[in-house]
């Protein structure tokens, strides 16, 4: 299917590894223009010359990066110097560490506020308007599983997530709908990523056991039997921004190989 996005711009953050990586890799695929921000400089170095590969190396599209922290305003003043003009942009911020609530102050949720509710609502900020006026635009905050199905110890993320996730339920809904832009929300369960690789190793160690165990039995939870690729991630990601997606706004789409039991 073509999407009928080739030649777009693209913002991808977080997309130097992982699901951000995953979703550059498959706008790059379909022609789309990408700048990848992260904060490792030499671990987004190499994404860039990886999706440069991708690409044919013919520099069209285009691949740019920028190391930067994206939930500072320095991080998005030094994104945003090279032009606000991005059709599309998927923002996407690691998640707050686990733990139990009764340990996080102020400052844990100040910054846990900042970096996943703030932090994507001043990109959306930043270029909603721009999209509007050209008439086309697709924004996609990677949020988690957790805001449908919430986890304990990851409080922090539950409650920041759930705060975006109320924030896009009305923006999306605004006039900018009727002006070709739609924003929705893509929620990852279980990926082989570096952070559950580093999760499932925590709970090796807490439970004593070895990491092979904990990795297949967590595996077993999953209707799927798997855990989701970054790849396939990627995949819905840039169906979302297609030109065939744009009835689809305002959205919620769950991707935890079948792990959330609701009918809802």
């Amino acid at each position: 299917m073509d999407l009928g996005i080739a030649g777009k711009t693209a913002l991808v953050c977080g997309a130097s590894k992982g699901l951000g990586y995953g979703c550059a890799e498959a706008l790059v695929r379909e022609g789309v223009n990408v700048v990848i921000v992260a904060r490792g400089a030499e671990v987004l170095e190499a994404a860039a010359k990886k999706l440069a590969e991708v690409a044919g190396g013919s520099g069209n599209p285009f691949v740019k990066h920028v190391a930067a922290d994206i939930t500072t305003e320095a991080g998005r003043a030094a994104v945003f110097a090279l032009g606000h003009d991005f059709d599309i942009v998927v923002t996407n911020v690691g998640g707050p560490p686990p733990g139990d609530f009764r340990n996080w102050d102020r400052e844990a949720w100040i910054k846990a506020v900042d970096a996943n509710m703030l932090t994507p609502i001043e990109l959306i900020k930043a270029t909603v308007d721009g999209m509007a006026k050209r008439g086309y635009g697709r924004i996609v905050n990677i949020t988690s599983s957790s805001v449908k199905s919430p986890i304990d110890i990851l409080g922090l993320s539950n409650g920041a997530r759930s705060g975006l996730t109320g924030f896009v339920a009305g923006v999306a809904r605004t006039s900018v709908a009727a002006q070709g832009v739609t924003i929705n929300n893509l929620l990852p369960g279980a990926f082989d990523t570096d952070r559950l690789k580093g999760t499932m190793a925590g709970s090796a160690q807490k439970s004593g056991q070895d990491f092979d165990t904990v990795w297949e039995a967590r595996k077993k939870t999953i209707p799927a039997k798997r855990f989701g690729t970054p790849a396939e991630f990627g995949a819905i990601c840039a169906f979302l921004c297609s030109m065939q997606a744009g009835y689809i706004t305002g959205q919620n789409i769950l991707a935890d190989g079948g792990a959330y039991p609701g009918t809802y």
